[in-house]
């Protein structure tokens, strides 16, 4: 029985498939088989029907190439339809992951068929592991700060002339980089120029302009902050997004530079 389908299947012209697993008097044997072991596993709970496996598995055994033909996907899709609709047309309820599987191994004893009916449990999908963060850094290389260069490990950090800046309240921010030196270049940093923000989600790190000044001023160096990417310079306004950082770019301070690294 087993090797006619396969002939068959083989001899098809294509595009038939589907034809030839529908009419085929072979397949309809197999399918008679199938229907007939899954209802007798059909159990009674409550006066209602239920069918309580998930698996039917289809076992065949056949010569050859021929074997490769039973492991197309139509004939999975029309067997697992046929099952769905033999259940349903008995009123009978199953589980909602209950799928079909036909597994064709090669063999002396070719044309035999078996069919089991299984509870499997479904693996939850694996989860990734955590990726290691990679940590930016700042690297000064125009102005004099407090350091040379800073590991950015908190979810803020702040950049601006002094380490504390105060208002009539008192203390108002304390800078992580701060220009406090007194030369030409540290002067063009503003007390609270500037801070950088970590994502987790993410893993971005995002520049956000903290100096106040009207924007639409055409002022020359009124907006204070920028970054140097491929050669382009690129103005950081005040907003509430940021500018997210790539490893490269230079950060402009007024005149004093840091460049922007991931290790």
């Amino acid at each position: 029985m087993i090797e006619r389908v396969g002939r068959t299947v083989f001899e098809a012209p294509f595009g038939a498939m589907a034809q030839i697993v529908g009419d085929s008097p072979e397949v309809a044997e197999i399918r008679i088989a199938v229907l007939d072991e899954v209802s007798k596993k059909i159990q009674r709970a409550g006066g209602k029907a239920l069918f309580p496996y998930n698996v039917v598995r289809i076992l065949l055994k056949a010569n050859g190439s021929e074997a490769t033909v039973f492991e197309r996907d139509f004939f999975r899709r029309f067997f697992d339809e046929e099952v769905r609709k033999s259940l349903a047309k008995q009123a009978c309820r199953f589980p909602d992951d209950l799928r079909v599987e036909i597994r064709v191994g090669i063999g002396d004893a070719a044309g035999e068929l078996r069919i089991e009916t299984l509870s499997e449990d479904v693996q939850p999908p694996a989860e990734e592991a955590p990726r290691a963060r990679r940590v930016g850094r700042l690297i000064v290389s125009a102005g004099s700060a407090n350091k040379p260069e800073i590991l950015l490990q908190k979810a803020r950090t702040n950049i601006g002339r002094l380490v504390d800046v105060y208002k009539a309240e008192g203390l108002s921010r304390r800078n992580d980089l701060a220009f406090a030196e007194d030369n030409p270049i540290n002067r063009t940093v503003s007390r609270e120029h500037a801070h950088i923000a970590h994502d987790k989600k993410t893993g971005e790190y995002r520049l956000f302009n903290d100096r106040w000044y009207k924007r639409g001023n055409k002022a020359e160096n009124n907006c204070g902050l920028w970054i140097v990417r491929d050669g382009m310079g690129q103005e950081v306004h005040r907003d509430t997004r940021g500018t997210r950082l790539l490893p490269g770019d230079e950060i402009h301070f007024g005149k004093a530079v840091v460049k922007f690294q991931i290790r």
